[in-house]
Parts: C-alpha cells; sequence; structure tokens
C-alpha cells in the first residue's frame, strides 16, 4: 500500500503547481477573485486572454503528465504489474492538489487541465477517444464544462471496457481499485462543475470562442 500512498502525494505536490495562480501573481491579480473564481485555463482565457489560458493549460496539464512520469520511474520495474493503477493514483494527486492547494486555503481549480494529462498519458485510445469527445462536444455547443464532463464520463466507460478486456494487464480486484480511483475522480468533477452543471440546465452557462477576439 506504501506504493500508492507515495504515488498520490507525489501527485499531489505536482498539483500544487498553481499555473493560473502564479501568472496572474505576475500580472498583479489574483485570478480567484475575477470572473468565474476558478483557478483554471478556461477562466484565464475569458479574464487575460488567449495567451494567459493556453499558458495555464499548458502547465496544468504538463504537471499531470510529470506527476506520472515520475511515478512511472520510480515504480515501472519494482511494481510494473500495478503501474496502471499507480499512474491513476499518481493523477488522483495531482487533481487534488490542484483543486485544493493547501497554502491557497484549499481554492483551485476544478482539475480539467490536469485530467487532460492523465488522458494524454494512460492509453492511447483513451487518448484518441478523449480528444475526439472533447472537441466534438464543445465545437458542436462551445461549452467547455459540458465538453470536459462528457470526457469524464467517456474515461469511466472506456476505463471498465478496456480494463475488462484485459489491456491494463492486472488482476480484478486491482482493476476494481483502479475503477473506483476513475469513478472519484467523476464524481469529483462532477461535484466541482454543479454550478455549471445548473446554468446548463437553465440554459445560462457562458459560451467560450477560443477564436473569437477579445
Amino acid at each position: 500500500m506504501m506504493e500508492r500512498l507515495i504515488s498520490l502525494l507525489i501527485g499531489y505536490a505536482f498539483g500544487l503547481f498553481q499555473t493560473s495562480y502564479i501568472y496572474g501573481r505576475m500580472h498583479g491579480i489574483d485570478i480567484r477573485d475575477y470572473g468565474s473564481g476558478n483557478a483554471g485555463s478556461t477562466n484565464m482565457l475569458r479574464t487575460l486572454g488567449k495567451k494567459a489560458g493556453l499558458i495555464t493549460f499548458v502547465g496544468d496539464c504538463g504537471k499531470c503528465i510529470l506527476s506520472i512520469l515520475v511515478v512511472r520511474l520510480i515504480f515501472g520495474k519494482t511494481y510494473a504489474e500495478i503501474l496502471p493503477l499507480l499512474t491513476f493514483y499518481a493523477a488522483a494527486g495531482t487533481i487534488l492538489g490542484h483543486n485544493y492547494p493547501f497554502y491557497l486555503g484549499f481554492r483551485g481549480g476544478k482539475g480539467i487541465a490536469a485530467t487532460a494529462g492523465l488522458v494524454l498519458s494512460f492509453h492511447w485510445i483513451m487518448t484518441i477517444l478523449g480528444i475526439i469527445t472533447f472537441f466534438t462536444v464543445y465545437l458542436l455547443t462551445h461549452y467547455v464544462s459540458l465538453a470536459s464532463l462528457c470526457v469524464y464520463i467517456g474515461i469511466m466507460v472506456e476505463l471498465v471496457v478496456l480494463g475488462q478486456m484485459g489491456c491494463f494487464g492486472m488482476t480484478q480486484p486491482e482493476l476494481l481499485e483502479l475503477y473506483a480511483i476513475g469513478a472519484f475522480l467523476t464524481i469529483l468533477a462532477f461535484y466541482k462543475h454543479r454550478a455549471n452543471i445548473k446554468r446548463l440546465i437553465n440554459k445560462e452557462e457562458n459560451k467560450t470562442y477560443v477564436l473569437k477576439k477579445k
């Protein structure tokens, strides 16, 4: 169990790098006091523009990728049989660190860009399906929140399907543990987006146009 805890803590440490907060402070603001109040790439895009949004996305996505790489370097040989599981622990830690940074009063983001790092790092099928899902929903609706939540639903379905097909090479108890982490992250994403979901239902959610000039 120690390897699981270490992976989680490594992820949390990487998650504490708050790209939007740091970038915002460099420009004299606390991003959490502007727009939606969320410390994430979408709010940065709307508040400080395309460059800020892109830098934030790359930083938050990258920190999850780096945490996963570190865990794979540490446990790749000794725990190769459960590496997919440890990868998810690292990603979960990163998302928790991003969403709930202790040094910022546990006020962070929603973990979507960090989740993109997980999707890009975990399995090539999930990478392709995740990209297709996000951009299809986004381009049809221009709702980043809806596209993000659809990706999470896809992650859960893909995890179970690929896991039961034997793509991860783990035992059934280990797969169930993996599914449990995936379910936790999905529930967390929906919880963090509860206000967005309400606005979507009421048709009041803000649309995001990346190519639209500020």
